[in-house]
């Protein structure tokens, strides 16, 4: 089978654009805490028991020294945002809003603050 020019440049064209792994927010502004607002999303979406809680098998998102470690890891965001050849988090679940999705990116932006 025979790839046209066109072709291979639209496959090469989504390659490139989806390799870029965060959202650029702006965050001017706007300086989430872990306690205040990054905390209560993590709890409700991602560190529930089956899942992000402190069990061993995966980050644990249930303590903020997890959830800062974590956030420091290419597959944290990629896999928020549902960004192509990152796992889909949260798994089986609707993805995070933007809202929240924004202040997640501003917290790590801001450098995790407590």
């Amino acid at each position: 089978m025979k790839i046209t020019g066109f072709l291979l440049s639209i496959i090469l064209l989504y390659i490139a654009s989806s390799c870029k792994h965060v959202v650029e927010y702006d965050c001017t502004g706007v300086t989430p805490t872990y306690t205040q607002n990054i905390k209560p999303i993590l709890d409700v979406c991602c560190a529930r028991s089956d899942c992000h809680a402190g069990n061993g098998e995966s980050f644990d998102l249930s303590t903020y020294e997890g959830a800062s470690s974590a956030s420091t890891k290419k597959s944290f965001m990629g896999s928020i945002q549902h960004k192509p050849f990152y796992e889909k988090m949260p798994r089986n679940a609707d993805r995070l809003t933007d809202s929240q999705i924004h202040l997640l990116s501003c917290w790590i932006a801001n450098g995790s603050p407590q």
